[in-house]
């Protein structure tokens, strides 16, 4: 029985698929407000059944926080004898749905909607992030045991409850059961397309370090009046050294920061040059219209392929109402870099911190505290697993599908990495415009129907 039995499976489930996802986006899974705790139970729970019903061994399995979905084909080879196996990976917790009266209709309640433009979209709490996203990769599957009775390959399918929360019991569940989880390769379904009409795989992530720095002065605030002009302010102490990171071309100053960081191939640099993203389309969106990175990068280098650095966050002296005329005795600001290629997250946390110290006056000390740090993550564009995925992707959809880096960080994928030894392939059907962690979230309709015939084209090819 070829593929296209499978695809037209799909098209004449659709409805029923639909429906499937609606009792999944019912499940209020909130997993940041302990009110909602039993709901994520509910919700893993409601998971691991239907997975059951298509023929996966599947439970839900205790973290020291909300429980994990692992569900596996228990050695079984695919239909046409494959022994390769993959790890899917999605997470069925949600965002608070706040502010709720910004909202048109209840979060909890899913409906398709019409948009101005005439796409029809669901529109729930979840729909895409990320309940929409990994429906689609289980109803191929449920497609495929439907149309041929087996599955292409072995699959083994993980889905969290903690990831919008920071995934903070993961780590230590996926160290304590990585010879369950092992697989050839990991698949991710929580990231965008390109644009509504062109699919994409992100492959590259760029890493982090996190650091908050405290400057200290005057064991007190002291009065302006009569200790300014003489005294150490570390407010001005502190915006001078966050000022010196930067030069006027938007490169950062700290010594060996780029260490590690590699041009784009020049085959790279063309095919994102021809993605055509400029400052008025994706800045004009928020209010914005002049790049602020780099000046010799192009836009799409500073989101996704050069490292950063950003203040998140600046606090000292007096904030209140009013006035108070003081000289404050400290001065703190949250840090982040986001990185890329070979750069070692210890090393820029230590350039950092020697770079703040080396800038101090006398009378000041600093403090530091590390919130995060871990590498950046890149795909090697010729393997093999990529180059299928890509030619699937670019059948379902009719454009080439595009190769793209993100500028974000997904902690996963370097937990997958590290600790199972496997690397991940992040193809997602999201969109832009999608509103996730907003109120009114929508997943596109051509999204999750194109999204589930894209996974069925892809564990074919991979299978193969």
């Amino acid at each position: 029985m070829t593929i296209e039995a499978v695809l037209k499976k799909v098209d004449a489930d659709l409805d029923r698929s639909l429906d499937r996802l609606f009792a999944l986006l019912r499940i209020p899974s909130i997993s940041t407000d302990p009110a909602y705790q039993d709901h994520c139970r509910v919700a893993a729970g409601h998971l691991a059944e239907d997975l059951v019903s298509i023929g996966f061994s599947a439970s839900v399995r205790p973290t020291a926080g909300h429980p994990v979905v692992l569900a596996n084909t228990d050695g079984v080879k695919g239909a046409g004898g494959s022994d390769r196996q993959v790890l899917f990976y999605g997470h069925y917790d949600v965002q608070p749905v706040d502010p709720l009266d910004l909202w048109d209709a209840p979060p909890f309640e899913p409906r398709i909607a019409t948009l101005p433009d005439g796409r029809k979209v669901i529109v729930a709490r979840g729909a895409c992030d990320d309940k929409g996203q990994v429906m689609t990769f289980i109803e191929a599957c449920r497609a495929f045991k439907a149309a041929t009775g087996a599955l292409p390959l072995g699959i083994k399918i993980l889905i969290e409850g903690e990831e919008e929360c920071g995934s903070k019991s993961l780590p230590q569940w996926l160290a304590a059961n990585a010879a369950e989880l092992k697989a050839d390769l990991a698949l991710v379904c929580d990231t965008n397309m390109w644009n509504a009409q062109t699919p994409a795989i992100t492959t590259s992530l760029r890493g982090l370090v996190y650091e908050e720095v405290t400057i200290h002065a005057a064991d007190r605030d002291l009065h302006s009046g009569l200790f300014g002009g003489a005294a150490q302010n570390p407010i001005r102490v502190l915006t001078k050294i966050l000022a010196a990171i930067h030069d006027e071309n938007g490169r950062i100053t700290i010594p060996g920061f780029y260490d590690g960081v590699r041009e784009l191939p020049a085959a790279v640099r063309r095919q994102w040059e021809g993605l055509g993203l400029t400052a008025e389309g994706f800045l004009g969106q928020v209010g914005l219209k002049v790049p602020a990175g780099e000046k010799d990068r192009l836009l799409i280098e500073q989101l996704s392929s050069r490292p950063t650095c950003d203040v998140n966050g600046i606090v000292g002296g007096y904030t209140g109402e009013g006035s108070k005329t003081v000289i404050p005795a400290k001065s703190s600001a949250k840090v982040s870099f986001r990185l890329v290629n070979d750069q070692d997250p210890d090393r820029i946390r230590d350039a950092f911190r020697n770079f703040v110290r080396a800038r101090l006056p006398a009378d000041c000390r600093a403090d530091f505290i590390s919130h995060a740090g871990a590498p950046a993550i890149a795909l090697d564009w010729g393997m093999p697993p990529l180059a299928a995925a890509r030619r699937a992707l670019t059948e379902e959809w009719g454009r080439e599908a595009a190769l793209i880096g993100s500028g974000a960080s997904i902690p996963i994928v370097a937990d997958v990495k590290r600790m199972l030894g496997m690397d991940t392939l992040l193809i997602g059907f999201g969109l832009d415009d999608d509103r996730i962690h907003s109120p009114n979230e929508k997943y596109d309709l051509t999204s999750f129907h194109s999204g589930i015939r894209s996974w069925v084209r892809i564990l074919s090819a991979l299978a193969q």
